[in-house]
């Protein structure tokens, strides 16, 4: 979640070229995911005479399902094709085997330019398991509804855009009947995260290597802060040697079809899983409270969305939802698209995953405490999530693989006899239990000097405590200022929950951490048992 203050003048984002001379091509389906069985229809423009289309279920041995050798055909792109979606006809139908395992499917379009060289555009779909296909025990959400805020192809997302007179404000409103910008499905290795990695010097100006490599390689500029290629794809990867089995669903399968999780003893989400609809929160907290377990690796629970059009439309005026949001003032004020813990919401994401958004939020890059610790310190050693690691009381973990980083989730604390405890509050289960934290902050500090050019600012930090509280007064600003992320573990009704509160976790498994892949581990093999 970032600021609209941004690193050029000129919104940047990703479009077709429309350009004969220069050939290429776009391809997005008619949904996000599908049984096996069901016709898959992709929707293509191209400027080349024949392009080809290759699938493969992605994880940590890809497998080709379908190729396929097209005509060109060239379709202009919609003015609001961000809002309204692209409309481009049907270019090519499948039909999904029967027997097609479930997983995460990416749709690889090419064509060759006139230099010798190739045009590549990623796109994908999730195969649901269903009855017949299913064999995990493991089901995995992946967080789409943050992809799709920070999905800029045609000219906005949440955060920015060409809208409105001076066509230079985000869209609350997004299509997802267009493409995925570029990096959001498909990464190169050593593409930049976002974390200070080195950390920077005494006197250094801010950094934010991902917006310059993105603006120099040709990739959307949020590349970093949301999508498969950059965290959800890191623990399948690792998952899948490891030995475990994962089936997929979309956050719009939770929306629309909750009943597919009762199938399953675990249910994790990794990375960044910052957008929810209250159907979604309802579904997974009843899914829980029925004796269900929820692992999340992952952070910044923080807003609320709407859905409609069965999900190929989402909603979210943030900000702007007091004076904007169609539903502000009606019956249906409760799914005002503002944060959760906005006054007029008042649901703070603790009753469901243990931890809030508004009580962290970012560490380790910019002016976030750059310098700061970006592992766990320990406090709970004793807890079952720890077995086997040798860890005790005040070490930190996964500080070499910097897990803690982005962006985090936490709670108001205070200590007693050297332990930390969540401050009583209304939406705060009274036993959840603090087992690892560290410090984040909600605003960047800004010290001055010659050329330093800070990327958020205060415009976030700002808007949300104006939300939260009604008035962005200077007390009110440092009470949010400062904050934390945790690992948290808690009973719901018959079911339990463990969140690891950051978004940079899955870098700990990527890099071979022993902690947290221990951590990670534990928590698979206790949740997935069969209830």
């Amino acid at each position: 979640m970032h600021a609209d203050d941004h690193w050029h003048s000129k919104p940047w984002y990703e479009a077709p070229r429309e350009d004969p001379a220069f050939p290429e091509v776009y391809t997005y389906t008619d949904a996000m995911s599908y049984d096996p069985g069901d016709e898959v229809r992709f929707h293509s423009s191209s400027t080349a005479r024949s392009w080809s289309l290759e699938i493969y279920r992605d994880g940590a041995e890809p497998e080709t399902v379908h190729k396929a050798e097209l005509p060109g055909s060239f379709h202009p792109m919609p003015s609001e094709a961000y809002r309204n979606g692209c409309d481009w006809p049907v270019g090519h139908n499948w039909r999904l085997p029967e027997d097609l395992r479930s997983g995460f499917y990416r749709v690889v379009s090419t064509c060759m330019r006139a230099d010798g060289g190739r045009f590549v555009q990623h796109h994908f779909f999730v195969v649901r398991p269903t009855a017949e296909t299913r064999r995990a025990s493991i089901l995995m959400i992946l967080p789409t509804a943050t992809w799709t805020a920070y999905n800029d192809w045609g000219g906005a997302n949440h955060y920015f855009g060409i809208v409105g007179p001076e066509r230079d404000r985000p869209s609350p409103v997004l299509s997802l009947q267009r493409p995925w910008t570029r990096g959001i499905v498909w990464l190169p290795a050593g593409a930049p995260r976002i974390c200070a990695d080195p950390a920077p010097e005494m006197g250094d100006a801010p950094r934010y290597p991902m917006k310059e490599w993105a603006f120099a390689n040709g990739f959307g500029q949020y590349y970093a802060a949301a999508g498969w290629a950059q965290f959800d794809r890191h623990f399948v990867v690792w998952a899948e040697r490891e030995g475990y089995e994962l089936d997929f669903i979309t956050q719009t399968d939770l929306h629309y079809s909750p009943e597919r999780l009762d199938a399953y003893p675990c249910v994790v989400i990794v990375g960044h899983d910052e957008y929810w609809t209250r159907e979604m929160r309802l579904n997974i907290e009843g899914y829980v409270d029925r004796g269900g377990n929820l692992a999340r690796f992952g952070a910044n629970f923080l807003w609320q969305i709407r859905l409609d059009d069965d999900g190929r439309t989402q909603h979210c005026y943030k900000f702007k939802a007091g004076e904007e949001d169609p539903v502000r003032g009606t019956d249906a004020a409760e799914t005002l698209t503002t944060a959760w813990e906005d006054r007029h919401v008042a649901w703070p994401g603790a009753s469901t995953v243990g931890v809030n958004g508004m009580q962290g939020l970012y560490a380790s890059w910019g002016g976030f405490a750059p310098r700061g610790q970006k592992g766990f310190t320990v406090y709970r050693p004793e807890h079952w999530v720890f077995e086997g690691t040798g860890l005790h009381y005040a070490d930190i973990f996964g500080d070499k693989a910097h897990i803690f980083a982005y962006e985090v989730d936490g709670l108001d604390y205070t200590f007693r006899h050297g332990l930390p405890y969540a401050v009583p509050a209304e939406g705060i289960p009274d036993d959840i239990e603090i087992l690892a934290m560290a410090p984040a902050v909600l605003a960047e500090d800004e010290p001055e000097g010659d050329g330093f050019r800070y990327y958020v600012r205060g415009s976030d930090h700002e808007g949300l405590v104006q939300a939260a509280t009604g008035e962005a007064t200077r007390e009110n600003l440092k009470r949010y200022k400062y904050g934390s992320g945790m690992m948290v573990n808690m009973k719901r009704g018959k079911g339990e929950v463990l969140t690891a509160a950051t978004c940079e976790w899955v870098m700990g498994l990527k890099r071979g951490d022993p902690f947290t892949q221990q951590i990670t581990r534990n928590v698979l093999d206790r949740f997935s048992a069969r209830r």
